[in-house]
């Protein structure tokens, strides 16, 4: 599950590893976090163990139970249907206005992306994560959006946990590329309403792999 560096903030490195394996399922559903045990797996306090648990638990990523314990919480699909509300109309607005402004540049770093992307191998989940979170990240801060994209990203795990199992399982990765590369192709045209369609479109297939995914992965879904 990674390591932590020294020179950068004990809380937040925790925070992501532990954000990184929920995603992953290296940390699994229903599974109990003992702040002991990541203190010495980590070698670090409890103390920023216990400030990563509470950031995961405003992110409905764990519970935090008293008398208890710290259990990692199934994923909601009801969370995840209103994160991808939230998430579509920022990213519909953001890509609205990089095909209005149509800087070759993004375009030029979009194309290396996707390039990328058609190299990652089946099977390979987190490869395809990263890269596609840097294809979105990188249209939003290319038009200015960093806050936009920050309000994304703190509040997109849960459907990040659906698109690291939809990946092959439900959604096949061709399809994922074929709908970013509609994305570039429109704002390289500097067309405002495909780019908008072409967003729309690829934001909603998570709508389409949800009902699939909990069949067949029961354990991890809250139904």
């Amino acid at each position: 599950m990674g390591s932590i560096e020294t020179g950068k903030s004990i809380g937040v490195q925790l925070h992501n590893l532990l954000r990184e394996a929920i995603v992953r399922g290296e940390l699994r559903p229903g599974e109990a976090l003992s702040e002991t045990d990541i203190a010495a797996r980590y070698s670090v306090s409890r103390q920023p163990v216990r400030e990563a648990f509470i950031r995961l638990a405003q992110e409905r990523l764990v519970a935090v139970l008293p008398q208890r314990g710290t259990f990692v919480v199934k994923i909601s699909i009801r969370d995840v249907q209103d994160v991808r509300f939230v998430r579509e109309a920022i990213e519909i607005a953001v890509v609205r206005e990089a095909a209005e402004q149509r800087d070759p540049a993004l375009v030029k770093s979009l194309r290396s992306i996707l390039a990328q992307q058609r190299k990652v191998k089946g099977g390979d989940n987190a490869a395809f994560l990263a890269l596609d979170e840097q294809f979105h990240q990188t249209i939003a801060l290319a038009t200015g959006r960093e806050h936009a994209w920050r309000v994304i990203d703190q509040i997109k795990a849960q459907m990040d946990r659906v698109r690291y199992l939809s990946y092959d399982a439900a959604t096949p990765l061709s399809r994922l590329v074929e709908q970013h590369t509609a994305i570039v192709d429109a704002i390289e045209a500097g067309d405002p309403i495909a780019a908008e369609k072409a967003m729309h479109h690829h934001q909603q297939e998570i709508l389409q792999s949800l009902s699939a995914l909990a069949q067949r992965f029961p354990d991890a879904f809250e139904l």
